[in-house]
């Protein structure tokens, strides 16, 4: 099968770049930071949380823009909660939101109301005008176990879109070759990803350095300063330095400079419609 870099129509040792503001609708802060890291910036990409409190916000200031859906079965944050689209009890913790956590989900979770659940997802972000290009999962919950893996899987295949996957040793960590499991059904994702955990700047210069042939993805949460997100937020500081970076002017030469082409997950769902 010809690379992804050939599908995008790149020579085969291309290197492309996406960039992705995540999160948005989970708060007005991370909603407000993505659009401008997408509409100021040099974010190609962005992922949305339906059941995030600011998900109609950002619908209603979308525009187009090429965003995926962050499938969501948790709540992490200790006093700020959301919670399933659907009745889904099995999908609750103590607190009436999400489980914090990805073992704690994985425990009692009913993969029927899963599905359920992240079908609303996708269907409440196409109903309210969103251009869905792409799937991923938030904290990793529905790629690190098989039978959550699956459902993911099917959704995407059923609605034609790629899936944002980890790559490196991930599949090693989870168990399972789910990265063979999705080109086995057509499905199409990155060859690289890459998700910033504070330090942006050196983070992305590591990326830079060693980038790779093929499609790479870096996943940043940019948020605006705002009070609200230090008071639910620990990360608060390093989300407002994602943005900070993403919105440097600079940024575009750096990228240049490291033989890299920005593309987003818009191209790469039509690569995987023409394979099909």
């Amino acid at each position: 099968m010809e690379s992804l870099a050939d599908s995008l129509g790149h020579p085969a040792d291309a290197k492309l770049l996406i960039l992705s503001a995540d999160l948005l609708g989970s708060t007005h802060a991370a909603t407000a930071g993505g659009f401008a890291a997408l509409r100021e910036g040099h974010a190609t990409t962005a992922t949305v949380m339906m059941p995030g409190p600011w998900s109609r916000y950002a619908a209603d200031r979308d525009e187009g823009a090429d965003v995926g859906v962050h499938l969501t079965l948790n709540s992490q944050l200790d006093c700020y909660r959301w919670g399933p689209l659907t009745s889904a009890p099995s999908l609750l913790d103590g607190d009436g939101g999400f489980p914090r956590t990805a073992d704690d989900l994985w425990d009692h979770a009913d993969l029927d109301e899963v599905r359920r659940e992240c079908r609303a997802q996708l269907e409440r972000a196409r109903l309210w005008g969103f251009d869905v290009t792409h799937l991923s999962t938030h904290l990793g919950t529905m790629q690190q176990r098989p039978e959550f893996f699956d459902v993911m899987l099917d959704i995407a295949y059923e609605a034609e879109l790629p899936i944002r996957l980890e790559s490196g040793d991930a599949e090693e960590r989870a168990g399972f070759p789910f990265r063979r499991l999705a080109a086995e059904e057509g499905i199409v994702m990155p060859d690289h990803f890459s998700l910033v955990r504070g330090g942006a700047r050196s983070h992305l210069d590591g990326v830079l350095a060693n980038l790779q042939n093929g499609v790479t993805v870096v996943a940043f949460e940019p948020a605006i300063a705002a009070e609200e997100l230090r008071a639910i937020d620990p990360d608060a500081s390093s989300r407002m330095d994602d943005l900070d970076l993403l919105t440097d002017r600079g940024l575009a030469d750096r990228i240049a400079a490291a033989g890299a082409t920005l593309v987003g997950f818009r191209e790469l769902r039509e690569a995987q419609k023409a394979r099909r």
